[in-house]
């Protein structure tokens, strides 16, 4: 069971909307891949609130805990995309995600729960941030507290950052991510040497560290494993790192082979970055072939 908590936002591109948001697709994602997840969310009394409603209605994807907001209005983020389909974001202010209600029925399923993946984006108001924070330290002891770093600036600062790291036993950032950390918390020497500084300076279990079309690296204290996914055609980057953070987080739960992990997640962030949007559906095959340990999906 894995709880997924923070945004879902409404991503508007040039061309149209497209349900999204980093929590938001995770939790379809890794609904996707068999988990059972509970999303811990809000959106408002709108139209787009009960379309994001209708998005979500996926098998193993429960919206228990996506509250209704009738005073702010569902999320929404203005996305243009590069020359390499690198989506940048602008967004919009005091929305329903920024209002999560740490009711006691939610801080219930904390305990339960296997793990639980939170960024600091869903933190930038102090009312969620405080139910972020409460859900986390009422997980058991076993859980997985995964912290996929989502940095989108001016929503963060030291604080939030340290609480997040602090309160995490896995870590997911991408390069961009790993400069900012290597200047607050003066990181050095390769990029691996740097993962493993992070990794004891706030004792993580597992550091995992996406590089766009280079594929991933993850270290832990024992291992250390790189793979880069063949070339695909990219529609766009939204939702990919998402991807890759439901993968890791299912596979680690079930325990498979680190390599084999990051493997599956690069391979399959690589699959959405065909598509358009932030969770297209995965194809039945594709889910298929992740849970048969060492079968590789180059050829699906």
């Amino acid at each position: 069971m894995i709880a997924s908590l923070g945004e879902i936002l409404w991503d508007v591109f040039p061309h149209g909307r497209r349900f999204g948001g980093a929590p938001a697709n995770f939790a379809c994602h890794a609904a996707a891949l068999g988990a059972k997840v509970f999303l811990v969310s809000r959106v408002g009394d709108d139209a787009l609130g009960k379309q994001a409603y209708k998005v979500l209605q996926r098998p193993r994807l429960s919206t228990r805990f996506v509250g209704q907001s009738d005073r702010f209005p569902t999320g929404q983020v203005q996305v243009t995309l590069d020359e390499n389909g690198v989506a940048h974001y602008t967004f919009g202010q005091d929305e329903a995600w920024d209002h999560l209600d740490g009711a006691q029925e939610l801080m219930e399923l904390a305990p339960q729960v296997e793990a639980v993946c939170f960024g600091t984006l869903g933190q930038r108001q102090d009312a969620a941030q405080r139910t972020i924070y409460q859900f986390l330290d009422a997980t058991s002891q076993t859980a997985l507290r995964v912290l996929d770093l989502n940095l989108r600036p001016p929503y963060y600062n030291d604080m939030t950052l340290r609480e997040s790291l602090n309160r995490a036993n896995v870590l997911k950032l991408n390069t961009e991510e790993l400069e900012e950390l290597e200047q607050r918390y003066r990181l050095s020497g390769e990029t691996d040497e740097m993962l493993q500084q992070l990794r004891e300076a706030f004792t993580f279990d597992c550091v995992a560290l996406t590089r766009g079309p280079d594929g991933a690296m993850l270290v832990t204290a024992r291992e250390h494993c790189e793979y880069r996914p063949p070339p695909v055609h990219v529609e766009d980057t939204v939702g990919a790192g998402d991807m890759y953070t439901a993968a890791l987080v299912v596979g680690l739960l079930r325990g498979d082979p680190l390599v084999e992990v990051n493997r599956a997640a690069c391979q399959l962030a690589a699959y959405v970055c065909t598509q358009a949007g932030g969770a297209p559906p995965l194809p039945e095959h594709l889910a298929e072939v992740f849970w048969r340990t060492g079968e590789s999906l180059d050829r699906d």
